[in-house]
């Protein structure tokens, strides 16, 4: 595997070089797309310029051990510490999804559970909103169907990075593993009796599609503009502002009804409209591709629970990875990196696993 990073040091070299020139950067989407295959390698260069290094320093060791025993210990020490510098390697050079960079849109849909479900669906969504919030992201609610109680029958929300993202720390790199079904365990406001109740919500998560990387022909949509209304059916708007449109070739519907202006909310839905065909597209080529080059997290079927929220006993449950935590009030506070990260982590090994 390591015999593939001198192409990359070579890469590499050509890339700095061209983005010293001043030309490259009159084409500003060029010298993007320079700057984030730079970013991409950069790390990996570093990491087997360390491991070079450290074989040397041994062998270095090595031959002074022979002649002074204090030198023994030392090389142990190096042989350990190369040995932490070759997984790290490893773990870089492991293909990595190409969407890790890219924006997301998140939908929260409630489920079984009639209020219940919505009121916990806007437990997600804050969850989610403060989390951006942490991160440093922009989070913008592109069009939301509230419920009677104050909680969402369904919601959208369009979260974006800001600035120079790191590779591996892009919103959907982190965001993508929270696509299922989400559990909730706890005593509902309606409930008069003090039981406990089940009920669920749905997360769907899609890498944000530019216009250029999914193509809609003129004659695949049916446009329908309809009446925006609120909750419980009242009537939030007199003119027919509301946007609906189906992708005839995949029978994919989307609708927005917050923005005041038909053509606002038509922008809008096709934006939901894009992400979801580059899921489908990605999913497909997912399906095509062979086992051991998919991820055992990433191919979780999404009409599993994904994980359950106790409250009772505060308690948080990942049922992919088996993550386990007493914090939950801390996590529906935004604080979800811990639980992210495991899922990183099992994605992680499993791909190491799949590359031998």
């Amino acid at each position: 595997m390591f015999e593939a990073v001198e192409e990359l040091i070579g890469e590499h070299a050509d890339l700095e070089k061209r983005l010293a020139d001043p030309a490259v950067h009159a084409d500003q989407r060029e010298a993007r797309r320079l700057n984030k295959r730079y970013a991409e390698l950069t790390p990996v260069i570093t990491a087997y310029r360390a491991w070079k290094q450290a074989g040397d320093d041994i062998e270095t060791a090595r031959e002074l051990a022979q002649d002074d025993p204090d030198f023994v210990d030392e090389v142990k020490e190096l042989e350990q510490g190369r040995e932490q510098l070759t997984d790290r390697l490893r773990l870089l050079l492991v293909p990595r999804d190409p969407s890790d960079d890219k924006d997301v849109i998140l939908e929260v849909k409630a489920g079984e559970g009639g209020e219940e479900s919505a009121l916990f669906a806007g437990d997600l969504l804050r969850m989610y909103l403060r989390y951006a919030e942490r991160i440093g992201w922009k989070a913008e609610i592109i069009d939301s169907n509230e419920s009677d109680l104050g909680g969402y029958k369904d919601v959208q929300v369009a979260i974006k990075a800001r600035g120079t993202i790191e590779p591996g720390q892009g919103v959907w790199a982190r965001l993508k593993y929270e696509g299922g079904v989400h559990r909730v365990q706890r005593v509902p406001a309606t409930e008069s009796q003090g039981r406990i109740h089940t009920s669920a919500a749905g997360v769907l998560v899609t890498p944000e599609a530019e216009e250029v990387e999914v193509e809609i022909g003129p004659n695949d949509l049916r446009i329908d503009v309809y009446r925006s209304s609120g909750p419980g059916g009242q009537s939030v708007n007199t003119t027919d502002s509301a946007v609906r449109i189906t992708h005839l070739p995949t029978g994919i519907v989307v609708s927005c009804q917050n923005e005041k202006s038909q053509l606002q909310n038509k922008e809008q839905a096709l934006r939901i409209l894009r992400s979801r065909l580059l899921a489908a597209a990605q999913e497909e080529a997912e399906r095509e591709a062979s086992d051991a080059r998919r991820s055992q997290v990433r191919t979780v079927d999404r009409s599993e629970r994904i994980r359950t929220y106790n409250f009772p006993e505060n308690r948080i449950s990942d049922h992919r990875v088996g993550f386990k935590a007493y914090n939950l009030d801390q996590v529906l506070d935004g604080e979800l990196d811990p639980v992210i990260q495991a899922c990183v982590d099992a994605d992680a090994a499993a791909k190491l696993a799949a590359a031998g």
